[in-house]
């Protein structure tokens, strides 16, 4: 089973990556699967955030509904 990765520990990856990078004797090969990983985290990211987005602005429907019913 695949545990369930945090934005959080995400984030955290994706700096440790771009530190990585950033880095002047990193070797190509393991340069581009650094890269490779970043943009899957980043995407992983970007749908997380969505995610997120959708359920606040869900919830915040249903708190307007509920107080327009009052």
């Amino acid at each position: 089973m695949a545990t369930k990765v945090t934005f959080e520990d995400a984030m955290n990856r994706l700096e440790e990556i771009v530190r990585r990078l950033e880095e002047d004797r990193v070797p190509l090969e393991e340069s581009i699967k650094l890269y490779e990983e970043g943009m899957k985290i980043g995407k992983k990211c970007r749908k997380i955030l969505d995610d997120a987005d959708r359920r606040i602005k869900e919830l915040s429907g249903k708190l307007e509904e509920d107080a327009a019913g009052e």
